[in-house]
């Protein structure tokens, strides 16, 4: 895109960079020599920045034992694995919350974004997705080892290895079958095997070209598998560029079929029986129990329920749209682990910052409440990066009455000529800290494409004195009228310092923001 707001040009797929690169270089100098380029680098408020009153950070998988009753949980943005009982209550931290890969003991070892865990016994094998690394957790020394990987992102395909001797690219998931832990291998489209008598590693299955072709085992081709069990005959793999859900026989002689899934552009949400029939849309998480393979339909904000003997997909809990509401008409927000033991699934909620649990009898759900776990010391505070231009607003503090429900109204301006973008979400987030005022779950994080204005956010005021903090993130874009391209960003923080008092007078609070007009290049 043109400094002026128009398209150049575009591209799609990978294996672009060096095209890019060029054309973006001389786009440079032309917008220099027009005396146009804007210099002043870029600053985005990853969503991750933003949610550190939240003791996980996009959990990304879970897995749960019932023989030793605990669940292990891969709190992926906190850099650390979680280990507590299947009731929620914490047992052990492994890692600090920087990111690294330093081996060592729990509280000072390092991960880098780790996915998915297999146990063995007193083992925890762990997926260090970002270290491009295979982690081993000794849970009784309470001491991390590296046993795969180099640490660097592996460039070339199909270089088997041993052990730290081999590069990995983005393992992302793991399943242990006797002594062969086999490992979903994001980067290069495939499955991967390391054997742990020998701490030998190869391909298992696909080709490491990025395509839905069913063959024999490393012919056939897979996209991006981010999830992987097994039934003990079979591995099934969450195959998730391609929409689909794969099965591979074990064996010398074993071969790769589609169960569901159609292509790379071939993506939906639709039950139903045979590939042609059903749509899933980006799955991330599978896990085996009784027959029936449990899926996180991650894009699609559900938990699917899939027959790998009839090729039936149903929806199991989730509505399809993102939230966080539990019972019987629970809701998820892009959801990308489940793991199942004592007859509850265990699912790694990962965008709401939650563990869930469903009844597999009843199909309740709950939000798991972790005892004893806080934030990393590594990480706390607001971000103090932004996404597009960031105002923080220090609000006088505002009186609410106490004992009685309130809302807190947001009123928003646009320059003149200017509009809400309705492609683009308009999100906010609020926390709340001090004590007298809650907010409800589902209100605490709103992503909307149509949203109702002036905003008005539900809370609830505690009988008696008290103070309190909302903390107020929102963001949201706006467009010039007609057909310019002429668009911005804007993100607004508000600090809302409340007291709670016995005063009918008090009224609901409001707070409000007035857009401005971005500055607008010279065209080239």
């Amino acid at each position: 895109i043109k400094p002026d707001g128009y398209v150049l040009g575009y591209l799609s797929g990978e294996g672009n960079r060096e095209i890019l690169v060029k054309v973006i270089d001389e786009l440079i100098a032309e917008a220099r020599d027009a005396n146009i380029l804007n210099r002043i680098p870029l600053q985005y408020a990853l969503e991750k920045d933003r949610c550190l009153s939240d003791a996980l950070s996009f959990p990304g998988k879970v897995e749960a034992d019932e023989a030793s009753n605990r669940l292990f949980i891969a709190d992926s943005n906190h850099n650390r694995i979680v280990i507590a009982n299947l009731a929620g209550q914490v047992l052990d931290v492994a890692g600090s919350g920087d990111i690294g890969r330093t081996d060592g003991d729990f509280a000072t070892t390092s991960f880098n974004h780790p996915q998915g865990m297999a146990l063995d016994g007193d083992m925890l094998y762990v997926a260090d997705t970002e270290n491009h690394l295979l982690r081993k957790l000794n849970l009784s020394a309470r001491t991390v080892t590296t046993i795969a990987g180099t640490g660097e992102q592996a460039r070339e395909y199909n270089i088997p290895g041993t052990g730290t001797q081999v590069a990995l690219n983005s393992p992302w998931d793991l399943y242990l079958l006797g002594t062969e832990l086999f490992i979903a291998m994001a980067g290069p489209h495939q499955i991967w095997v390391m054997h742990l008598d020998t701490g030998y590693l190869e391909p298992y299955a696909g080709s490491a070209r990025e395509e839905i072709i069913d063959d024999a085992r490393l012919q056939a081709a897979m996209a991006q598998p981010s999830g992987i069990t097994s039934d003990g005959e079979r591995l099934f793999v969450a195959d998730s560029e391609t929409s689909a859900i794969r099965a591979v026989t074990l064996g010398l002689n074993g071969r790769v079929q589609t169960i569901l899934g159609e292509g790379l552009f071939e993506f939906g949400d639709q039950d139903g029986t045979g590939k042609e029939n059903v749509r899933l849309q980006h799955p991330l998480g599978v896990t085996y129990y009784d027959g029936i393979l449990y899926v996180a339909d991650t894009y699609n904000h559900k938990i699917k329920k899939v027959s790998p003997a009839t090729a039936t997909s149903v929806t199991y809990l989730g509505t399809g749209q993102p939230g966080l509401s539990d019972g019987h008409n629970p809701t998820f927000f892009e959801p990308g682990g489940v793991s199942v033991a004592a007859g509850q699934l265990y699912i790694a909620d990962t965008n709401n910052h939650a563990i869930r649990v469903a009844d597999l009898n009843t199909g309740e759900v709950c939000t798991l409440r972790l005892k004893g776990l806080s934030i990393p010391a590594a990480v706390s505070g607001f971000s103090e990066t932004s996404f597009g231009p960031e105002e923080v607003i220090d609000v006088p503090v505002q009186e609410v009455r106490a004992g009685e429900p309130g809302q807190l109204r947001i009123d928003l301006a646009l320059p003149e000529g200017y509009h809400f973008n309705p492609q683009a979400p308009f999100t906010y987030r609020v926390d709340v800290s001090g004590e007298g005022l809650t907010v409800a779950e589902a209100d605490r994080q709103v992503s909307t494409m149509a949203p109702e204005l002036p905003l008005a956010i539900p809370f609830r005021a505690a009988a008696g004195v008290h103070d309190a903090k909302l903390l107020i993130d929102l963001t949201f874009y706006y467009c010039q009228v007609g057909d310019t391209g002429i668009c911005a960003i804007q993100s607004v923080h508000w600090n809302v310092p409340i007291r709670t008092v016995d005063n009918w007078a008090a009224a609901d609070p409001v707070v409000s923001y007035t857009a401005v007009a971005p500055e607008v290049p010279h065209q080239l």
